[in-house]
């Protein structure tokens, strides 16, 4: 197998797949990316027993013999970023058990690992469900920052994703926050769609994505497999087992207040202010009449506050809040304002578009010590 190809090319599809190679653990070939050529087309392969990544790959020129080689996933995505501008010629020599990659003066040669130890991956199936690109890539920015990053409970590291008819529900949460975005498809689903699909899983197709140009998706579900198909490259993953907590029953019924304030003065204000919000301090909300007031204190290194005109009448009430929780509740919020909900410090506020509630983000409260 002897190939050519443009070191943008390779740097950029070997970015992909890499990230889908497995780091540690007792399997080596996990560790590898595969490249594979079968009738004159050439793919990169990765797994990390979870989550896999197979991309299609463009070549300058004809490929010279089919077959495919496992190569060591990070050193040989390392190389090619290092190569700069111009090609590579790459050739599998199986008699020396390596691969010769020649870019200019740069010469290297990679030992192969055991290509047979490396596993088949899924295969798409026929029922499919196509989803559009522009509305998967902002729901699942919108959604999958709310995922918890702790194994512990595993369900709550995934995103339920939801579809049946032409609606698409996402819905994320650690159990200190919540989001939820409900979508309207393009054209309605064949078969409904329940499953805890992996944040990371996710995140990773949202970066397949981004370097894709395709306007859909197709997206095939086993009962243990989700598998998306976007403009010839294949990610598959896993679904998470477990009951996922049922987020309708989370959204308090009613708030006693709902105020409007504008998104990016609020947004630069809690980014400023949080500075002072360390040592697990939290930041502090208090709403006045005519105002609403981000501060934040912490005793060994100081104090922040900064007001901003508020759409308030009622009784003082002052909320603790995880800044960093805060802060992306505020970003997700699509507009020119957000509307901030609340009932008192010791219950849920929540965050959402002034128009529509197809998004919704509920951040629990932080007990203040006053």
């Amino acid at each position: 197998m002897k190939f050519s190809i443009k070191n943008s090319e390779l740097s950029a599809k070997l970015a992909l797949v890499a990230r889908t190679v497995a780091t540690g653990g007792g399997t080596p070939a996990l560790g590898g990316i595969l490249v594979e050529s079968q009738e004159g087309r050439l793919s990169f392969s990765s797994t990390d027993g979870n989550l896999s990544l197979r991309v299609p790959v463009h070549l300058e020129g004809s490929i010279d013999g089919d077959g495919k080689v496992l190569l060591p996933g990070r050193l040989f995505a390392d190389i090619s970023r290092l190569l700069g501008s111009g090609q590579s010629e790459i050739e599998y020599r199986q008699t020396e058990r390596d691969v010769a990659i020649t870019s200019g003066s740069s010469n290297f040669h990679i030992r192969t690992l055991a290509s047979d130890d490396f596993p088949p991956l899924p295969q798409a199936g026929d029922a499919t469900i196509s989803l559009g690109r522009d509305s998967l890539l902002s729901t699942i920015d919108l959604v999958a920052r709310a995922a918890s990053r702790d194994d512990m409970r595993p369900v709550l590291t995934s995103v339920q994703v939801l579809a049946t008819g032409d609606e698409m529900t996402m819905v994320a949460t650690d159990s200190y926050r919540l989001a939820v975005k409900q979508t309207k498809l393009k054209e309605p689903v064949a078969v409904d769609l329940d499953k805890n699909i992996p944040a990371q899983a996710l995140k990773e197709l949202s970066r397949l994505l981004s370097s894709s140009e395709a306007e859909s998706i197709k997206l095939t579900v086993t009962d243990r497999v989700v598998i998306f198909v976007v403009d010839g490259a294949v990610l598959s993953t896993t679904t998470v087992d477990g009951q996922f907590p049922k987020y309708q029953q989370l959204f308090p019924e009613t708030y006693e207040h709902d105020v409007r304030l504008p998104r990016a003065e609020l947004l630069e204000s809690v980014k400023r202010v949080s500075q002072m919000a360390q040592k697990n301090r939290p930041l502090k909300v208090t709403l006045s009449p005519g105002e609403i007031t981000i501060s934040a204190d912490t005793p060994d290194l100081g104090d922040a506050e900064e007001k901003l005109p508020a759409n308030f009448d009622g009784e003082e009430l002052s909320i603790g809040f995880n800044h960093e929780f805060f802060r992306d509740g505020i970003e997700a919020i699509q507009g020119d304002e957000v509307l901030l909900r609340l009932i008192s410090p010791l219950r849920p506020g929540l965050l959402q578009p002034v128009e529509g509630d197809d998004y919704r983000y509920l951040v629990m409260p932080i007990r203040l010590n006053e």
